[in-house]
């Protein structure tokens, strides 16, 4: 039974490597990306309601007194 040249595995591999990375660049390289991206304002967007601003304790079955 003949042995399996795997001489040129690693050139093959890392030519594949290569390949794919550039691939990949020229992928991302044609999207626009905003150079300074600015946080929305969504605290002016936000509808206020009473009980956001008022602290609320929420009781726990277990921890109310026996009855």
């Amino acid at each position: 039974m003949p042995q399996l040249d795997t001489s040129t595995w690693l050139i093959t591999i890392i030519s594949m490597i290569i390949t794919l990375f550039i691939l990949f660049q020229l992928k991302l390289s044609k999207y626009n990306f905003p150079e300074n991206p600015e946080s929305k304002l969504t605290s002016k967007l936000k509808p206020t309601v009473p009980w956001e601003k008022k602290w609320t304790k929420i009781y726990s079955p277990l921890s109310l007194p026996l009855q």
